[in-house]
């Protein structure tokens, strides 16, 4: 089956994968899990109001190993705080729900324009997979969520708009939570901006942007859960189009240019991230890079499906490939966290 009608009339007429009330209830869980561990991380340190500083400062190997072996204990203890803070404080809550609903706003629009394309092109799909995580462990209470394709693609045109629907509609869904979250920033007290031992957020161009839009200097103001969970929803994106693998990016890559120039892009973005990696630890003490280079690494070795119909995209899907490309050049920074 190669010609383009007969594949498009087989995958028109073949009977579509429909999910049955269990796997509803069993999605629905899994998403209102994720809503409480991002809405305690929203709560907590870095995102919201609820911290406790350390106060342990291990000065030989036994020391390190009592600190170690307390650990599990110390972080329930925090965890159980944060809960507490939220129950009987309503400052508390009320950032841990604004981080939590903007950020699943967000994730859910990506993820839902991935199944609707599904349904679009009859690929038979999973619903979404929501994945929480305990809060400061995984980053945000999540490490996010992701759709399963069961069937292959009928067409490298499929690939492309199945795997450009969920970063396009996730970049749309948090715009206003961006800009919600840059005009109502604060101004921190020049003592407190970039002292030593502090996290910083690299800020997406996107972020740049609509600060010199709105007047405001995300660098030198306090953040916010809007801007929070838009912080988190740009890198999200950004990892997802990275061109590599079965990320969104190396889906667009593959429907655009092909299988051998999605093979050698995989395996030119890894080496770049590495060395990115290094750089970055080295000259602005940031760890993150090497979790993006890890991820690379993985998906440089899993093999993108090859579809049925290898028809080269018509011109209108070209164009939206290059407002991918400038959604990608928004979102990305090569070092998100920074200690400083």
């Amino acid at each position: 089956m190669t010609d383009p009608e007969s594949i498009e009339h087989y995958f028109a007429t073949r009977p579509s994968f429909r999910p049955t009330a269990r796997t509803w209830i069993k999605h629905i869980l899994l998403l209102l899990a994720t809503f409480c561990t991002v809405t305690i991380a929203g709560s907590m340190f870095p995102f919201g109001p609820y911290q406790t500083l350390p106060t342990d400062d291990p000065q030989n190997l036994q020391e390190f190993l009592t600190f170690l072996f307390a650990l599990p204990s110390k972080y329930a203890v925090l965890v159980g705080g944060a809960i507490m803070a939220i129950i009987n404080e309503p400052g508390n809550l009320e950032s841990g729900l604004k981080f939590s609903t903007s950020l699943l706003f967000v994730l859910v629009a990506h993820e839902m324009g991935h199944y609707v394309a599904c349904r679009i092109y009859r690929v038979d799909a999973t619903l979404p997979f929501f994945i929480p995580t305990p809060p400061m462990v995984g980053p945000a209470g999540t490490f996010g969520a992701f759709i399963k394709i069961l069937s292959p693609m009928p067409s490298r045109k499929a690939v492309f708009d199945i795997g450009v629907a969920g970063p396009i509609a996730g970049f749309v869904a948090l715009l206003p939570v961006a800009l919600i979250g840059v005009a109502t920033m604060q101004p921190a007290p020049a003592d407190q901006i970039a002292t030593s031992g502090s996290l910083v957020f690299s800020d997406p161009l996107l972020m740049r942007l609509f600060g010199l839009l709105l007047g405001q200097d995300p660098a030198v103001s306090f953040g916010n859960p809007f801007y929070f969970a838009a912080w988190v929803g740009l890198l999200v994106t950004a990892l997802n189009l990275i061109p590599s693998g079965q990320l969104d990016g190396g889906h667009a890559v593959y429907a655009v240019f092909g299988e051998k120039v999605h093979y050698w892009t995989g395996r030119i973005a890894f080496p770049v991230m590495a060395g990115l990696s290094v750089f970055g630890l080295i000259y602005y003490g940031s760890p993150s890079g090497f979790l993006i280079a890890l991820i690379l690494a993985i998906m440089m070795r899993i093999k993108h499906p090859v579809p049925y119909d290898q028809t080269p995209l018509d011109l209108k899907r070209k164009i939206i490939a290059v407002i991918t490309l400038i959604i990608f050049a928004l979102c990305f920074v090569p070092f998100p966290i920074q200690l400083t």
